[in-house]
């Protein structure tokens, strides 16, 4: 099968995504500065979680710029991603709103944990679709980063209970690492 409906309506769940969670900021009742700093936890929330995003659409071009073909296996693990980062406003949402709770941040640490698995199943699924020495299967290598990533995860949500802020930290770790966009793909195409 051609990728390009799946590129699409991938591009099309992430900008919604986004708009869900930029409509999710509420509007300040006050006209002074002091009422936008009620508003701090959900924006501080939100800017995150936009970067999360952009970090999943930047991976997820790059991606599939070496993905030649894709089967039905390849369109349910596209979505399995899909519904684990659309998941993203809701905590997003509950984490800002309550201000950091310990809850919500240990949530928060377990979609994105999620997320990032759904992301290696998605990898693992096109690597199998995709011979031993194809641009993609050179190009993911031992997906290092990936692999640290749901460790960081899993050592976030439980030191959450903790501190919540430590938990955050760490995700916010993870979201660095991957903010440098992954040139292994981009290096293997140039190739």
């Amino acid at each position: 099968m051609h990728k390009g409906r799946l590129e699409a309506f991938s591009d099309g769940v992430l900008a919604i995504i986004i708009t869900i969670m930029v409509l999710e900021l509420k509007v300040p009742q006050g006209t002074d500065l002091h009422a936008l700093q009620a508003l701090l936890p959900a924006f501080l929330c939100y800017i995150l979680s936009f970067v999360y995003v952009g970090i999943y659409w930047n991976n997820h071009h790059h991606l599939f710029q070496a993905v030649k073909h894709i089967n039905g296996s390849v369109l349910w693990a596209n979505l399995h991603l899909l519904f684990w980062i659309s998941l993203f406003p809701f905590v997003t949402g509950w984490m800002g709103e309550n201000h950091f709770a310990t809850w919500t941040v240990a949530t928060y640490g377990v979609v994105l944990n999620m997320a990032a698995v759904a992301y290696f199943i998605l990898v693992r699924v096109l690597l199998a679709g995709h011979d031993a020495d194809s641009p993609l299967a050179r190009a993911i290598g031992s997906d290092f980063k990936g692999k640290v990533s749901v460790v960081i995860y899993l050592l976030g949500i439980s030191l959450a209970f903790a501190s919540a802020w430590i938990g955050l930290m760490l995700y916010m770790a993870v979201a660095i690492i991957w903010l440098i966009p992954d040139r292994r793909i981009e290096k293997t195409l140039v190739a």
